[in-house]
């Protein structure tokens, strides 16, 4: 079967009545919590992860898929009215779109943000069904030495990516890959780290430290910031669309941001914040309005908001294709797979493609079901950016703590989303990020089980790991990728940051 007939297969699954009552669920969801201030999409994913828990395979990441499209498209309205970016990658359209909506064009900046990431998701969904088949070809070959690279990649990648400094990214990942020896041995059974204590005999429960991690952790850290005066939030005055003219100046900004955006995102060291700032950049230096940027230029929401979604698109690539998670929003959804025991890579590709194509066929229709709620529900958003954080901040440990209750009622399981709760909380204050600490967790195990499996089939000699072509690859991307994303970074923050000056000048 050719790569249509797979996704029109796809189409046919996620096109069922349920399937497609659980995608409005997922977006709905999705797009209420992501709208909410300081709530990105991976704090909206962790969140709901545990909703998601009874559902069958197919409904649950159908609807996980809703909620991660419906995350990224909420964090641009909190950008634009209350200029507090969710994550990184909106840190952009914050500085243009919040100008605008203060000039009074609120509207047409939710607006081109909206079409825009339509648009761009649209174009980068498609890329993702065409682009994957061929990953998966080249990656049914792999051997436990180059699976072993392949994590080895993977590591490096998470520890690179997330944060300002590698060092602390390799911490966290070591406090993760600690964390995952707990329990069973894989190979050998024997009991590990446990400490007598029966619960942890089955290891660390990866929504449990996901749930704590990013919602208990960041609750407990945004409330230790303490009342530092009421947020401002920019009223939508006038009408919510485009005229002719943003609509001429927003077209091809959103075409160079999936092109920009798409590919960042599907390279392993890939990150959403990368190709943001890129988009930033280029869309800076080819505008016909310069005065404008600083000012609120549509086009600096428009290229940045498409190249944020075709991004997004971007990093499924390695996730579904080799199980690589290189954002913090694509490793909660690794464990959203694992908690049906489902590992995502090529075998899945091969065992269950029903799911995998319907999985993708779906995100074709979040992204369509996204584009006719976020318009005329603007209203209803805004209102929800009024809700005091006392109360939100409450709302969000007391729904995290009621989600892993119903997933696994345990007072164990309760005293571990509390320490893990802690842990982040103190990562966050003292800058380490946390997505490596849930990578770390959930591959671990897989490049252990891998890397013995190697050793066992040579006979204990370490030169196998880099006999075999794709694996010293594989290892060569992992050092490549230590480096890469610090130039990218320091390029792409560069231009930006001396074409501001530039402009205040």
């Amino acid at each position: 079967m050719n790569t249509f007939e797979f996704l029109l297969q796809g189409l046919l699954i996620a096109a069922q009545p349920m399937n497609l009552l659980y995608a409005l669920i997922g977006v709905t969801l999705g797009t209420a919590v992501g709208v909410l201030p300081g709530i990105g999409p991976a704090l909206t994913v962790a969140l709901l992860l545990p909703v998601t828990y009874q559902l069958d395979p197919a409904g649950s990441l159908i609807m996980f898929a809703g909620i991660y499209y419906g995350g990224m498209y909420g964090g641009s309205t909190t950008s634009i009215l209350l200029n507090t970016p969710g994550e990184s990658a909106s840190i952009v359209t914050a500085l243009e779109g919040n100008k605008m909506a203060r000039a009074g064009r609120g509207g047409p900046a939710l607006a081109t943000a909206a079409i825009g990431s339509f648009v761009a998701g649209l174009i980068a969904t498609l890329g993702l069904a065409f682009i994957a088949p061929y990953i998966v070809k080249m990656a049914l070959i792999f051997g436990p030495r180059e699976y072993f690279a392949l994590m080895v990649l993977a590591f490096v990648t998470v520890s690179s990516a997330f944060g300002d400094s590698t060092l602390r990214g390799l911490t966290s990942l070591f406090v993760g890959l600690a964390l995952a020896m707990i329990g069973i041995d894989q190979l050998s059974g024997q009991a590990r780290l446990s400490f007598g204590i029966p619960d942890l005999l089955d290891g660390i429960e990866v929504t449990t430290l996901a749930v704590a991690m990013f919602a208990i952790g960041e609750s407990l850290y945004i409330a230790a910031q303490g009342d530092r005066g009421p947020d401002k939030i920019e009223a939508v005055r006038g009408s919510v669309w485009m005229s002719a003219t943003d609509w001429a100046r927003s077209w091809k900004p959103w075409l160079r941001g999936t092109a920009i955006g798409f590919p960042i995102g599907a390279m392993p060291a890939g990150g959403a914040e990368i190709g943001t700032f890129l988009s930033y950049a280029a869309e800076k230096r080819l505008t016909k309005h310069p005065e404008e940027f600083g000012n609120g230029a549509i086009e600096g929401v428009a290229g940045p908001e498409a190249a944020n979604n075709a991004s997004a698109a971007g990093t499924l690539v390695p996730l579904l294709t080799l199980g690589l998670p290189t954002t913090a929003t694509a490793a909660i959804m690794l464990a959203g797979f694992q908690q049906y025991g489902l590992q995502p890579g090529p075998l899945l590709f091969a065992t269950n493609p029903q799911l995998v194509w319907g999985l993708i066929a779906s995100l074709l229709i979040a992204n369509l079901m996204l584009l006719v709620l976020n318009l005329p529900l603007i209203g209803l958003w805004v209102k929800l950016l009024s809700i005091p954080k006392p109360w939100l901040y409450a709302g969000i440990m007391l729904f995290a703590t009621l989600g892993t209750i119903g997933a696994n009622p345990s007072v164990f399981e309760l005293g571990m989303l509390l320490a893990f709760g802690l842990l982040g909380y103190a990562m966050r204050v003292f800058g380490y990020p946390i997505a490596p600490v849930v990578v770390g967790l959930i591959l671990g195990p897989l490049a252990e089980q891998q890397l013995r499996r190697a050793l066992s089939i040579s006979q204990g000699d370490l030169t196998t790991l880099v006999a075999s072509p794709v694996a010293l690859v594989l290892l060569l991307i992992a050092a490549a990728a230590l480096i890469v994303p610090l130039i990218l970074r320091a390029r792409g923050r560069g231009q930006v940051l001396s074409q501001l000056a530039a402009s205040e000048d």
